[in-house]
């Protein structure tokens, strides 16, 4: 990152979501553009094979593939985290590619899930059909009955996991209230 960029980044740290949603993770080049370039490359050159080799170890840092890292998707995920206040974003293909890589990376075999009935069907599929493969237990509740929520959990309970508004009935959550009863429960 140039210093350019650093002080862009800096200048961004108090703007407001307007603001930030043109111009946050914005990474100049040596063009001159006013908007972010797109890359559509599947690939990068390297210097060398050694550079190839360290950047794919992780070694070194820069661009390798675009499945792993891509300045389009880098911006776009720095504009997220800076609209949402957030350390850091990570950008998936689809939504359910998003549900998947949060269970794997913080669920395993033996924790229990409770997730609200009205989610996206291919949801449910992914938690009853292959999740439970690998030990996970669900329970499903009414996403508008907190009670039904705080009966569900159990000492093996990691994750709540809702779609708000629901899929397809448009029901809202609270989660506010979700939110401090998961915290009542580390």
């Amino acid at each position: 990152m140039s210093e350019k960029d650093i002080e862009r980044r800096a200048a961004l740290a108090n703007a407001h979501i307007d603001t930030l949603a043109i111009r946050a993770g914005q990474m100049r080049t040596g063009e001159g553009e006013n908007a972010e370039p797109i890359y559509p490359t599947s690939s990068y050159v390297f210097d060398s094979a050694e550079q190839a080799a360290m950047r794919f170890s992780g070694e070194e840092t820069g661009n390798v593939y675009s499945r792993y890292t891509n300045p389009t998707v880098r911006n776009f995920e720095e504009r997220i985290a800076a609209m949402e206040g957030g350390e850091a974003a990570v950008a998936t293909s689809s939504g359910m590619a998003a549900i998947l890589s949060t269970c794997m990376s913080l669920l395993q075999a033996g924790d229990h899930v409770v997730c609200s009935r009205n989610v996206f069907g291919t949801t449910t599929n992914l938690f009853l059909k292959y999740l439970c493969k690998f030990g996970l237990e669900v329970t499903f509740v009414d996403l508008v009955e907190l009670q039904e929520w705080s009966a569900a959990i159990q000492t093996n309970t990691k994750m709540l996991f809702c779609e708000t508004p629901s899929n397809p009935i448009c029901e809202v959550a609270d989660l506010a209230a979700l939110s401090a009863l998961a915290k009542e429960n580390d």
